[in-house]
């Protein structure tokens, strides 16, 4: 079936999104330490559920009082979040731009509802999708089928229609397993060239 509409995820796809940014600055070169707080402290579980809709103040606050003498290095995953944001993925502008010359883009995306905005402002790249799910707006997230169920009805649009393009394997899957054809991103210039095989873009 021809595509009719392609759907982007956002975080490692679009936008370079990575909390080493900020936490290399705050452990001061110390590597070791700084991957032992982002797997035991702020976890990427503790930072899905504000995927899911839980506010940042309640989040911190819980995660606080299970480790006091990291309080501050807690804290600033929320005060210093921007600076986890590095710049647009390399080539991936430019490419979304042609497929919009073809087709309509969507985007779904695991973000916290409550620090969408910061990447609204900075990437300008945003404003041309036709509509996006943020999954802490509507309290789903990927790859929990109910998140596609939700966009597909929130844009009245046809699974079997859609190509959805993301880097976790996990929600690629689910994408599928809901009907719509999937990619696995790894890079700009793969993605373009498998996006040309599929008549997309051309090569």
């Amino acid at each position: 079936m021809t595509i009719e509409a392609v759907v982007f995820d956002l975080g490692g796809v679009m936008i370079d999104w990575d909390p080493r940014y900020l936490y290399r600055k705050l452990f001061a070169g110390d590597d070791a330490a700084m991957e032992a707080f982002l797997a035991n402290v702020c976890t990427p579980a503790w930072n899905y559920q504000q995927d899911l809709g839980r506010s940042w103040a309640e989040a911190v606050t819980l995660l606080q009082g299970e480790f006091p003498a990291q309080a501050e290095l807690i804290a600033a995953y929320h005060r210093r979040w921007d600076e986890m944001l590095g710049d647009a993925m390399p080539g991936m502008p430019e490419l979304l731009a042609d497929v919009r010359a073809a087709c309509p883009t969507y985007a779904l995306t695991n973000w916290s509802a409550e620090t969408f905005h910061i990447a609204e402002e900075r990437y300008d790249f945003i404003a041309g999708f036709v509509g996006i799910v943020v999954s802490g707006r509507v309290g789903l997230a990927k790859p929990d089928a109910a998140i596609y169920e939700h966009f597909l009805a929130a844009h009245s649009l046809e699974a079997s229609a859609l190509l959805f393009i993301d880097d976790v394997p996990a929600n690629v899957a689910a994408a599928e397993a809901a009907g719509l054809r999937g990619l696995q991103f790894r890079s700009a210039v793969d993605l373009r060239e498998r996006l040309g095989a599929m008549g997309v873009v051309s090569g």
